[in-house]
């Protein structure tokens, strides 16, 4: 893939006419043109010579991009064009002020100047060279019109120029009527049309400047992102400290970063704590404390501690550069809803000028004069608006982009971006996605009459020179709660039965039931809790001393806080809910029935993954959000796939949209995005349209046998202009949305996240004792969900509680009822 800048384009046309001369290329598969950033991304193995011509044959200038992740064109260049922009404007606006005085002061009441009373010829030759210093001013609109023209493309810039020059000849040609008889001079004025000549170009570029401007600011998220990278480093060489430009710094090597300092690379801190400010990444503000062994990125933020890190990734491959051409290669995609408007795209500006020109004919075999029927197809040309059509789609992508990596949502086209908001099924895969990914001791039940500490404490002791991962939960507990590891002695690994080795001398035992009835007495009460247990998702691990049994230890993958919440979100946006696992059928419809999912397709292997997918997609849109490598083929098949940011790099790559905070609550943000610029592209595509199907036949007097509806070109030129600025104004409504921050006139898209108040105000949870398995949780779930105020409840008899979303106020008396009937205590 290869990524140019492209010089020349005014609107939608333009790159139209771009990608068509491209797409002819030998060797080119694909080709993409935004004119928002004046860019072009293209695909194939065709040589960049040959793409370069074929631009510049077609009329335009290319140039191939050294770095796809570096500013957009229109970023570079921007500055510069809208300081030519506003002195042409001043320019023109003085000299337009003048003109207007010597066409329209007479009927306005204002004096005539001295040196022009009784001199009619002066006032036209006056009127004559203001239109043209102000056409010279702004040749730019004559130069690339006249281009477009030659090369068979003509553009929004041939519209405006065949327009300005139609008034502005007509005008000359009246001039040399009123020389050849100028007793008539005095009444010929009013045939003069060179104010209209000069507004309409000023106009234009009064539009373009707001059109500039909003256009700058639609690319703020990815300038803010470019601004970060790091200028220096301060590397670490044979124990001494030299700054070097961070281009310079090699993986490997080691490097300082001081308080208040910006990280100059990825890397993996060597030495010292400190918290650093990851917001420019997450956008998490509460900073991530450091220490030795823990990852950094570049651009973050070291708040306190020094600390010594070792460069894993540097220059292009870090996260953040990665970021950014993520972003920039978005706004460069072009959406599926984008292909109507380039089709209109492709024929409008032909089709304008053959209306205009229609449209002068008609009027003038219908009797009016030159002039009136002049003015008609004048406005006709100037009214019609191309930019507002290329527009529409591109100026939503780029801040809907932004607003997703400014809040940790990677979309890595604009057509996942769309794709998104369309999504009528969310499969979701459980280990890593719904649930944390990392076992959890969730249990602890001793025996009768040992304590807990000293089935934990032995457990821990015997677990800790195993390296599975059930044994780091138990570690993990154990130093949570402070107790003292003691050593182990002849320690023994039994596959696929358990644990020995002697603690003090005395022999120990750990692992399942029936390596442990080998050696102690199980209690039929262990049993059956163990059984309640395994029916929950988890793992019992049984555990003995000397031959006598100490206790179970239940050891499971816990929900993560916000998977049952997330899943609640979904469903209230109308989605279906499904997950998708490996895992056997009984722990994924535990895990499934905690976290309030109803459809669970359980021991799929990753060929079967994508099988289901394919099944799901006969319902309409699929999105898959996974982590592991199992789930790449799943996450390709999908319309959207969808990684949590702490996966695999084979599943990010899979990904379409990436949530780099790890949080599922991220995937109910990006789809609420998803369906706001979706919504605002087709507010935008509608507003162009519809301007133009109006706009048109107004300009050609269709109204004004009907109505008396009349439309001067200056007011056409006026349309034109503030048409794109509206269409890129309304997009920039979408970098308004923040989670917790209102917006949008839809329930499910008023904000991104609910605020913790609507959460409070939401939902209630109480605490419940009694439960001992799933059938208990059922049993207190059913009852809360057969009140009518209640709409979901989410039970755990983990964590002893019920968490209850209303869908009006209930009284707390009520909710306490309905449980204990069941024969559970609310406490």
């Amino acid at each position: 893939m290869q990524h140019y800048t492209v010089g020349g384009m005014s609107c939608a046309a333009c790159s139209a006419r771009v990608e068509k001369a491209v797409a002819a290329v030998e060797g080119v598969t694909a080709c993409t043109v935004s004119l928002l950033t004046n860019e072009m991304t293209v695909e194939g193995d065709a040589a960049a010579e040959a793409v370069v011509a074929a631009v510049t044959k077609a009329g335009y200038q290319a140039a191939l991009k050294a770095d796809a992740a570096e500013a957009p064109a229109a970023s570079r260049e921007e500055n510069g064009e809208r300081r030519a922009l506003a002195g042409r404007l001043i320019a023109s606006l003085v000299l337009l002020v003048l003109l207007m005085y010597l066409s329209m002061g007479g009927m306005l009441g204002l004096p005539t100047l001295p040196f022009l009373v009784g001199r009619p010829l002066s006032v036209a030759l006056a009127q004559l060279l203001l239109a043209a210093a102000v056409m010279i001013l702004n040749q730019r609109f004559f130069v690339r019109g006249v281009q477009g023209l030659l090369h068979g493309a003509p553009n929004m810039d041939t519209l405006v120029a065949l327009g300005a020059a139609a008034a502005f000849g007509y005008s000359t040609a009246v001039v040399f009527a009123m020389t050849a008889d100028p007793a008539s001079a005095g009444h010929r004025l009013h045939d003069l049309y060179f104010e209209s000549a000069a507004m309409i170009l000023t106009l234009i570029t009064v539009g373009k400047l707001l059109e500039a401007r909003a256009k700058g600011k639609t690319t703020d998220a990815l300038k803010r992102l470019i601004a970060m990278t790091p200028k220096t480093a301060t590397v670490i060489r044979d124990g001494v400290e030299t700054v070097i430009p961070a281009s310079a710094l090699r993986v490997g090597d080691l490097f300082a970063v001081r308080p208040g300092e910006a990280i100059s690379a990825d890397g993996t801190v060597v030495d010292g704590e400190s918290a650093v400010d990851e917001s420019a990444l997450t956008g998490e503000s509460v900073p991530v404390d450091k220490q030795a062994g823990s990852e950094v990125s570049a651009a973050t933020v070291n708040r306190s501690g020094f600390l010594r890190c070792r460069a894993t990734r540097v220059g292009a491959d870090t996260a953040l550069q990665k970021i950014i051409q993520t972003v920039g290669e978005a706004a460069a995609s072009k959406a599926p809803i984008a292909r109507v408007a380039d089709r209109v795209s492709g024929i409008f500006v032909p089709t304008v000028m053959g209306i205009a020109a229609v449209t002068t004919v008609v009027w003038l075999l219908l009797g009016e004069t030159v002039g009136y029927a002049l003015a008609r197809g004048i406005s006709v040309l100037v009214i019609s608006c191309p930019c507002a059509l290329g527009l529409a789609t591109p100026v939503a992508i780029m801040v809907g982009s932004g607003v997703g990596a400014k809040n940790g949502i990677l979309f890595k086209s604009a057509e996942a971006l769309e794709t998104a908001g369309r999504t009528a099924t969310v499969v979701l895969d459980k280990t890593g996605t719904v649930t944390k990914g990392e076992p959890t001791v969730t249990d602890c039940l001793p025996a009768d009459g040992i304590l807990s500490d000293r089935l934990l404490g032995t457990a821990a002791a015997l677990e800790a020179p195993s390296e599975h991962p059930l044994a780091r939960a138990i570690l993990r507990e154990a130093e949570a709660k402070g107790l003292p590891r003691e050593p182990i002695t002849a320690f023994e690994a039994l596959s696929g039965r358990g644990l020995r080795g002697e603690l003090r001398g005395i022999p120990v035992y750990g692992g399942n039931l029936s390596y442990i009835e080998t050696v102690a007495a199980v209690p039929e009460t262990a049993k059956r809790a163990a059984e309640q247990l395994a029916s929950a998702g988890k793992t019992p691990l049984f555990f003995a001393e000397g031959g006598v049994f100490l206790g179970t230890v239940a050891v499971a993958d816990v929900l993560k806080e916000d998977s049952a919440a997330v899943v609640l979100a979904l469903k209230r946006m109308g989605l279906q809910v499904v997950m998708l696992t490996g895992d056997n059928e009984r722990t994924a419809r535990a895990v499934a029935a905690q976290a309030g999912i109803d459809t669970v397709i359980a021991g799929a292997l990753p060929h079967e993954k994508e099988a289901a997918i394919r099944a799901l997609q006969k319902d309409g849109k699929v999105a898959m959000v996974g982590d592991g490598i199992n789930d790449a083929p799943a996450l390709t098949v999908a319309d959207t796939g969808i990684a949590i940011g702490a996966g695999t790099d084979i599943a990010i790559d899979a990904a379409e949209v990436v949530l780099v905070n790890s949080r599922l609550s991220d995937l109910v943000a990006a789809i609420r995005l998803s369906r706001v610029t979706l919504r605002n592209i087709r507010q935008n595509l509608f507003w162009a349209f519809f301007y133009n199907v109006l706009g048109i036949p107004l300009a050609a007097g269709v109204f004004i046998p009907l109505f008396g509806w009349e439309m001067n070109p200056m007011f056409g030129a006026a349309a034109m202009s503030l048409s794109s600025f509206f269409v890129v104004s309304n997009a920039l409504r979408i970098g308004a949305i923040a989670p917790g921050r209102p917006r949008g006139s839809r329930a499910d898209e008023r904000q991104i996240l609910p605020t913790e108040k609507e959460k409070e105000i939401m939902e209630v949870t109480l605490k419940i004792e009694g439960m001992m398995c799933p059938h208990c949780e059922a049993h207190v779930r059913r009852a809360l969900e057969a009140l009518p105020e209640v709409e979901q409840a989410v039970v755990s008899h983990v964590s002893g509680t019920a968490v209850v979303t209303q869908r009006r106020a209930v009284s707390d008396e009520v909710l306490k009822t309905a449980v204990e009937a069941q024969g559970y205590t609310v406490i």
